[in-house]
């Protein structure tokens, strides 16, 4: 049989829970999946959402990171599984899905490896999380983060680029603090920060990351961004900082992360 490599947690769409894993598998769902697990287990208001194995991490490393062999088809499985139990799509229009893409070894490593937040929005579906908020200013600051988050984190560009960018906008506004700017100002500010991907961006090296212009564009699709921060957060464990923790706490290095 093939190694089960994905596990969900949470309700169904008809209110089953459909939770597999437990609080003792952390060795294959990391501490944080397998206490999501329990949690959802013990009648816990857990969001739903799945995770993937520590062991598939291990494999995409020791594979000169790339994917085994049906993991990609089985995260685009639990993706549809996903959006169904929550009745919400990524990237969609009207009320949008977002989801946190997170590391969660066996053993804690706070603040050693990769985190991305609200994963799903694009220039569609920030207009649907302003519909859906009755906020516009949120959502242009949700999607404005999301861009300079997965830009560093995935992407490796330097977050400097977009602090400068950040202060030119608080200039240009005449205001002191983040805060003060509007939602203009920060769909504005999404604008640039797209821009600033575009010309950080190897086409070489991302070929499915080029517009219909040819130039590097931040992705609107939301698989693609699932893919790439899924490979960021297994990437991390490899990461200097990941590998110097490890060694000064004793953990061993085969272990993987969870995501």
């Amino acid at each position: 049989m093939m190694e089960k490599r994905i596990y969900r947690f949470g309700l169904d769409e008809n209110g089953a829970d459909v939770t597999e894993g437990t609080a003792h598998d952390n060795f294959t769902l990391g501490g944080k999946g397998a206490n999501l697990a329990e949690m959802a287990r013990i009648g816990l208001p857990v969001p739903p959402g799945f995770t993937i194995t520590c062991q598939t991490c291990m494999e995409y490393a020791n594979g000169g990171n790339t994917w085994p062999e049906g993991v990609l088809d089985g995260i685009a499985a639990a993706r549809e599984d996903l959006e169904r139990r929550c009745g919400k799509r990524l990237g969609d229009a009207e009320d949008p899905l977002l989801v946190s893409v997170r590391s969660g070894a066996p053993f804690s490593m706070p603040g050693m490896m990769d985190t991305v937040l609200d994963l799903g929005l694009n220039d569609e579906s920030v207009l649907g999380l302003a519909r859906q908020t009755n906020n516009d200013r949120f959502a242009w600051d949700s999607y404005r983060r999301f861009i300079q988050m997965f830009s560093n984190v995935v992407m490796g560009i330097d977050s400097d680029l977009f602090e400068h960018a950040i202060s030119a906008a608080r200039e240009t506004a005449g205001v002191a603090t983040d805060t003060e700017l509007s939602a203009e100002d920060l769909r504005a500010l999404a604008g640039e920060f797209k821009r600033i991907f575009a010309e950080n961006v190897s086409l070489e090296e991302h070929p499915e990351l080029a517009g219909e212009d040819g130039a590097a564009q931040f992705p609107q699709d939301p698989t693609i961004q699932l893919r790439l921060a899924v490979a960021a957060v297994f990437g991390s464990w490899e990461s200097d900082r990941a590998r110097l923790y490890r060694r000064q706490n004793n953990i061993p290095n085969d272990l993987g992360t969870a995501v």
